[in-house]
């Protein structure tokens, strides 16, 4: 199935439709493959969302839902439970077999496995993923690894926070446009809170980086903490 966007739904805390709407609008936009990991089933439903692929070891969908799936025809790839990748990882492995081009990440915040959490925003750091538009969403935030060279669009809110932490070393000669305080080629250093909570000024910023890898957080803060 070719796709504009594939939604990968992992099982972790799924924001309600409306809030996800709201914060990211456009996000669902294009034809679409859902691939979900496991019980990410459950949160596809509750988002309205109809499932294409299921991926995983199938320990956290009940057998009601699996055999729903199954008689909607979608496809099902199941998985060992002693195994060398999550069953988001290989739920994202698996939209990526059909060449979308654009990958939505759902329920990546991991509910009460911290750990979980940590390892899903590390699959941005996929070789596979290099050069991709990837991003993960929850109802306040939008997550997405830019690797150096590069030079990308920050679209969205004036009033939202910005966040830019580098990953696994320093990263130099970045650049931005539209942000309350700019950086104008410095480097930041691993470690460093430096490039935390920054704030978008225009509706279309933009960001510069000339090497190391860098993790873009953008939050939309509820009204009342809006500068």
């Amino acid at each position: 199935m070719a796709a504009d966007l594939a939604i990968v739904v992992a099982a972790g805390t799924i924001p309600e439709r409306a809030a996800l709407d709201g914060a990211w609008p456009g996000w669902q936009r294009g034809r679409r493959l859902v691939v979900v990991a496991d019980g990410g089933a459950v949160g596809a439903a509750a988002l309205g969302l109809a499932v294409d692929v299921l991926v995983g070891d199938m320990d956290s969908i009940d057998a009601t839902s699996l055999e729903a799936l199954r008689a909607a025809g979608t496809t099902i790839e199941t998985w060992p439970r002693d195994k060398d990748a999550s069953d988001t990882e290989l739920a994202l492995r698996a939209a990526l077999r059909h060449e979308p081009g654009r990958i939505v990440i759902l329920g990546g915040a991991g509910g009460a496995r911290f750990d979980h959490a940590l390892a899903n925003v590390a699959l941005l750091g996929l070789a596979s993923l290099v050069g991709r538009d990837v991003t993960m969403l929850d109802a306040t935030s939008r997550l997405r690894l830019v690797a150096g060279p590069a030079d990308v669009a920050l679209e969205g809110r004036v009033g939202d926070f910005v966040s830019l932490l580098p990953v696994g070393a320093a990263v130099e000669g970045i650049r931005t446009e539209g942000l309350a305080f700019p950086l104008a080629g410095g480097p930041l250093a691993v470690g460093s809170t430096r490039g935390l909570s920054n704030v978008r000024t225009a509706v279309a910023a933009r960001l510069q980086v000339e090497c190391g890898r860098l993790l873009v957080i953008e939050v939309a803060p509820p009204p009342e903490v809006l500068p």
